[in-house]
């Protein structure tokens, strides 16, 4: 098998990666059609257009994996800003597998921290009875205050 080829219908050059032909040149006329995407998915606010995206995910592996919210976004993250990295897993069949590891890793993380930022602050289930308002709203608190550390420090590094 070669090592490059080129598409002469599209113009696109391909590279074979293990047993996998990958792209890794366009024509200029189709990155300049890219362009504007790619900018629209950087711009400051597309991180909801992110979480809202619909990723489709390639059907490479046998076991079904739980891919949650945490690794849609991930996924969504990956395809908009490194097109190479999600290209290489989900060519090499392991996209599926890495979005659910690194979906779990957050949500495990997320629980954990929101347990410590509880007791850290002092909100108790004697708050919970005495003023539920309150309680909520320190909660709310913790919670969109968790989300965001993984956000920024897991999904979207």
């Amino acid at each position: 098998m070669d090592k490059y080829i080129t598409d002469e219908r599209t113009g696109w050059k391909y590279e074979l990666v293990g047993d996998y032909y990958l792209p890794v040149e366009m024509p200029m006329d189709k990155a300049l059609e890219r362009m504007p995407e790619r900018r629209a998915c950087q711009a400051a606010g597309a991180m909801k257009a992110i979480l809202e995206a619909d990723v489709q995910l390639p059907a490479e592996e046998e076991t079904p994996y739980r891919i949650g919210r945490f690794g849609r976004a991930h996924a969504a993250y990956l395809k908009c800003t490194q097109i190479n990295v999600f290209s290489q897993l989900a060519a090499e069949g392991r996209l599926s597998s890495y979005l659910a590891q690194l979906d779990e890793q957050a949500n495990s993380m997320l629980d954990l921290m929101i347990r410590q930022m509880a007791d850290r602050e002092g909100v108790t289930e004697q708050l919970k009875t005495t003023d539920q308002m309150e309680w909520v709203r320190r909660m709310n608190s913790i919670r969109n205050r968790a989300e965001e550390i993984i956000n920024s420090n897991l999904i979207y590094f």
